[in-house]
């Protein structure tokens, strides 16, 4: 099951994806953290963020909508405790995922995570859909994408592997800009943007009104967009993220071309679903006749 994300081995594809589980000790209670293949760790921008107003979450019938608005400590905090703490209890690689409001801030944060040595990649989130005058406002324009790619590759070592948003026209345009801007891979998709109304109330059920849509709705989409990535960016190792559940559609998805896959909304739903993809990737393997996962990237 082992495969490689540019020059890092992983001993499985599968990664709990960033915001669904912390900064991966709040998962260690019922989870067995080594078993996996990496681990996302939750998006840190430059100083601590509440985040947005109650409520956050609205469920859908496929899935569910967040407008959480990179609720986490800064990034000084999380060098200095979450990172630590984490490395107690994992030995494996953990993806350090970066957001930000301006060029300078993505440049900033992603300097201080690349002199984060238990951080073996740095993913930074250019498809936030939640917080205003960010995240999303870099990921829907090329040249935006461009630019922040430059900017964080010029103060970094660590692989940087760019989060890509699904709200735009041609993404394979955006994937281009980031590779040729240096990007050492690629992380797709991020949530789509939704909404939910309360008919009773005649109000948004998110104090945010829209939010970000994920789970098993966005799941073809996802794999869509995956497949074109991979085939417009040859040799450039991509992520695979969006509504992924089982250990059939990890297969389905590195089918499409992912190296590895993140799993997000499902966490929530099941905090051992990683766990029990892990576990059931063998025999899904076994019966598709599979003798190793690095073999069937981008085979479709």
């Amino acid at each position: 099951m082992k495969v490689k994300l540019g020059h890092i081995e992983l001993q499985n594809p599968v990664i709990p994806a960033s915001g669904t589980c912390g900064f991966g000790r709040e998962m260690s209670e019922w989870l067995d953290l080594n078993g996996l293949g990496a681990i996302a760790t939750k998006g840190t921008t430059r100083e601590a963020r509440y985040g947005n107003a109650l409520p956050r979450i609205a469920e859908c019938p496929a899935g569910l909508i967040n407008a959480i608005g990179l609720q986490n400590p800064g990034v000084e905090e999380v060098i200095r405790h979450e990172m630590p703490e984490l490395r107690k209890i994992y030995r494996g690689p953990v993806i350090a995922n970066v957001s930000g409001f301006s060029i300078e801030e993505y440049a900033y944060v992603c300097e201080r995570m690349d002199k984060e040595t238990d951080a073996a990649i740095i993913e930074v989130n250019i498809s936030c859909p939640n917080v205003h005058n960010g995240g999303m406002a870099f990921g829907t324009s090329a040249e935006a994408a461009a630019e922040v790619t430059r900017a964080v590759k010029a103060v970094t070592t660590k692989p940087v592997y760019m989060k890509l948003s699904p709200n735009v026209t041609d993404i394979t345009a955006i994937a281009r800009a980031c590779v040729n801007a240096g990007a050492d891979g690629l992380c797709l998709i991020n949530t789509m943007l939704g909404m939910r109304i309360d008919i009773r109330r005649r109000q948004p059920v998110i104090a945010n009104r829209y939010g970000g849509y994920s789970g098993p709705g966005v799941f073809p989409v996802a794999l869509r967009m995956v497949n074109q990535v991979s085939k417009a960016c040859p040799g450039t190792p991509v992520i695979g993220c969006g509504g992924v559940s089982s250990a059939e559609e990890v297969i389905e998805m590195m089918m499409a071309g992912a190296t590895a896959v993140e799993i997000g909304a499902a966490n929530l739903k099941n905090p051992m679903v990683c766990q029990e993809i892990i576990t059931r990737l063998p025999e899904v393997m076994n019966e598709l006749k599979i003798a190793h996962l690095q073999d069937i990237i981008g085979i479709v």
